[in-house]
């Protein structure tokens, strides 16, 4: 016993003075969260200690005003103990000093910054740029040190290099297009043999991975973001870990991640390849376990004739062997990931969390953990990812729905999914009574299943799907219809890197091509889209077309909070009116390959001869009169005044 609690001791106490900057760097022995704040919302905190037989220890507190020691407990693993802790409203920043079998340990509580609670997140008024780190720029050459996969940029499946170096250096960019939030992929280490520049597969929830920098160069990429006017999102995964996580090989009990007996285990026992994650194939504990897949039947949450094997099969089942699907039912594993959602938000001054593979975690605990945030930072956003082309499934997950089967979600905002879906069908489709631009226009009309569709995410593409350009035939006109739709709707748009340069992809899904390299973002590159050197012409126009609009965005209020009137799609022309009593904004999206001649009286209820336009696009004004000519296979907005 003395010679654990020497170790416990002189590890914790070496990893505790690092204080919120990282954790420990002996990876089996560890506290977490590494620090916490006084005068949170809540004032519960669990700490988690993970050291070789830890759990026969019995934790004391020096008396400390505000803070009190309610309980501690053991899981199933001897080396895990769980430390309850009280931190009243009264209580002051400075350090606990926790006694655990007779070893002290000095615990970091700090002051939050001024405002945190009130800090006002992501919204309708803004645009989110969204990067994959791994493929943006490399600013700096950071060692491969205990990494398990190195660089091969040659490889579209490998890490490239690309780094929070790169996207500080760049960050200029970002926001000269006229974005004001950037949502990276995960940042997360993620120590696997191959696949690992993704990010959905953490191997460290407490931990930038190096092969990006560090705990510290991401705070200073979030403050320099602020600066220039931009809040960052973090991409947070509650729902699998990686292969390699370091549970992974002292599980706290044998039901911290979901799985069934060899002799229970529905499906198919392998995944289809390449794991994401590497490592783990069939069997993941000594106990038995089998692998068993998700079946991705995601409306069996809402299905009421589902059965309970199906939901189970849903939200249990694994992506691939790689990536072990955690059971938040475990209080104390709903609790880790709670606080580590918090620790992010505070540490560094996020303004929201987008949250993966939403509806695969359990879905009590996820009105626990959105409440618990939404708690603590009332204006915050938090924005979850629910692929389905359903408006009512993706509703369901909305704060202020009222569902049939009366479940509560606090999540402000979803991906979505439906109106993508639309759009693209819209662009790509023959148009008829429910083809083509009716799609659009029938999403929009379908707003009365959400209680926020302003605050709803709508985006061009992302990480998971093939890029614009190439899903719209290399077509620049209709990408940028696609663009003024979603920089003018009722929505928050997101723009996947490099759309604004119209970069291209396989349309069948091949995440490593979609995910390309941003052009200029490493030396030697030959073009370079953060100087336009060596852009085609068609890719500078599309590029400053995308500034154009969406810094005018930034600044227009009616796009932000105005109100919303849509016509029904003719002649494959649809326009729709963003208003208030005296201004509003024309949006005229032309999918013809011809001029279209708009007779105005039909929008009589929004606009009249005389009244002044100005054509946002290109500054041009003019007086309305009883027609209108919208350019071939363009967009058209206008700004009208009376």
């Amino acid at each position: 016993m003395k010679s654990l609690i020497t170790t416990l001791a002189t590890t914790l106490l070496m990893s505790l003075s690092l204080s919120a900057t990282a954790a420990p760097a002996t990876p089996s022995q560890r506290i977490e969260p590494p620090n916490w704040w006084v005068g949170m919302r809540d004032s519960r905190l669990q700490l988690m200690l993970h050291a070789p037989g830890v759990a026969d220890a019995r934790p004391t507190l020096a008396p400390y005003p505000g803070v009190t020691l309610t309980g501690s407990h053991r899981a199933t693993s001897h080396n895990y103990l769980f430390i309850d802790l009280d931190i009243a409203p009264t209580a002051a920043a400075g350090e606990l000093t926790l006694t655990v079998g007779g070893r002290t340990l000095r615990y970091p509580l700090l002051a939050r910054a001024p405002g945190s609670a009130e800090r006002v997140g992501f919204g309708p008024k803004d645009a989110i740029y969204l990067v994959v780190p791994d493929r943006f720029a490399q600013g700096g050459q950071l060692g491969q040190a205990g990494m398990r996969e190195g660089l091969d940029r040659a490889n579209p499946g490998g890490r490239h290099g690309g780094d929070l170096a790169g996207m500080r250096q760049h960050l200029g960019y970002v926001a000269g297009l006229g974005f004001t939030q950037v949502w990276p992929t995960p940042l997360l280490e993620n120590n696997s043999a191959d696949y690992s520049y993704h990010g959905y597969a953490a191997t460290d929830f407490y931990k930038i991975d190096p092969r990006f920098g560090t705990n510290d160069d991401f705070g200073a990429y979030v403050t320099e973001a602020r600066a220039r006017g931009v809040g960052v999102i973090q991409d947070v995964v509650l729902n699998h870990i990686g292969s390699g996580h370091w549970w992974m090989a002292d599980l706290p009990a044998p039901d911290w991640v979901n799985a069934w007996p060899l002799d229970e285990a529905p499906g198919r026992p392998q995944a289809s390849s390449p794991p994401a994650g590497g490592g783990v194939t069939v069997q993941v504990t000594p106990g038995g376990i089998r692998f068993t897949e998700t079946h991705h039947a995601r409306m069996t949450l809402q299905d009421p004739y589902a059965s309970a094997a199906d939901r189970k099969r849903f939200t249990d089942g694994w992506f691939v062997p790689g990536m072990p699907d955690l059971n938040q039912r475990r209080p104390e594993l709903a609790t880790y990931l709670t606080q580590m959602t918090l620790w992010w938000i505070e540490r560094y001054g996020l303004s929201g969390i987008r949250t993966d593979t939403y509806s695969y975690s359990d879905r009590d605990f996820l009105t626990r953990w959105s409440a618990r945030v939404m708690q603590e930072y009332p204006r915050l956003n938090i924005v979850g990812e629910e692929w389905s082309p359903h408006p009512a499934v993706v509703s369901y997950w909305q704060r202020g729905k009222k569902n049939h089967d009366g479940y509560v979600s606090y999540t402000p905002s979803l991906m979505d999914f439906p109106m993508q879906t639309n759009l693209l069908a819209a662009l790509t489709e023959a148009d008829g009574p429910h083809t083509g631009l009716t799609k659009l226009y029938e999403g929009l009309a379908h707003d009365f299943v959400y209680p926020d569709p302003a605050n709803l995410v709508l985006f061009d593409g992302n990480h998971d799907t093939p890029r614009l350009f190439s899903l719209l035939k290399d077509d620049a006109g209709l990408a940028r219809i696609a663009l003024a739709y979603m920089a003018t709707t009722r929505r928050i748009p997101q723009l996947f890197y490099g759309t604004e340069i119209l970069m291209q992809s396989p349309l069948e899904r091949d995440d490593g091509r979609v995910r390309a390299d941003m052009p200029g973002g490493w030396r030697g590159d030959t073009v370079n889209a953060f100087t336009g050197a060596g852009l085609t012409a068609a890719q500078r126009d599309m590029q400053d077309w995308t500034r154009r609009l969406f810094n005018w965005r930034k600044g227009e209020r009616l796009i932000h909070d105005g109100a919303l009137m849509q016509f029904a799609p003719l002649d494959g022309v649809y326009t729709f009116f963003r208003f208030d009593a005296g201004r509003a904004v024309m949006v005229v999206l032309n999918k013809n390959g011809r001029p279209a001649e708009l007779a105005l009286g039909r929008f009589a209820e929004r606009i009249a001869p005389g009244q002044r336009a100005r054509d946002v696009m290109t500054g041009q004004a003019f007086t309305l009169g009883q027609t209108l000519t919208v350019p071939a296979r363009a967009p058209l907005v206008l700004e009208i005044t009376r």
